[in-house]
């Protein structure tokens, strides 16, 4: 198997911290390639973060961003402990 196509594969996942929009978080992630699409997807959830929650709700577009990289990510449910979900598709930030 070609080596270059193994480093160039996005992580399957990430925890820790990261910037949505300008507010400082931590999030753990994770992702899959999908063949029944070809694509990408990653998916999870963002830390209770008061700032965030002030900021944005359920069914934004945002910006994620992680020491690895940028992506662009749709909000959505919150569950009882007051994280996001957060999922997209594509190149992760991870």
């Amino acid at each position: 198997m070609d080596d270059e196509v193994l480093v160039d594969a996005p992580a399957e996942e990430y925890a820790g911290p990261a910037v949505v929009d300008d507010v400082e978080v931590d999030v753990r992630l994770r992702g899959h390639f999908e063949p029944l699409d070809g694509g990408f997807h990653w998916y999870g959830r963002i830390a209770a973060n008061e700032v965030l929650d002030a900021q944005v709700q359920s069914g934004a577009t945002v910006t994620l961003t992680t020491p690895q990289g940028t992506a662009q990510g749709r909000l959505s449910d919150v569950d009882p402990w007051g994280r996001f979900r957060i999922s997209g598709t594509g190149r992760p930030p991870f």
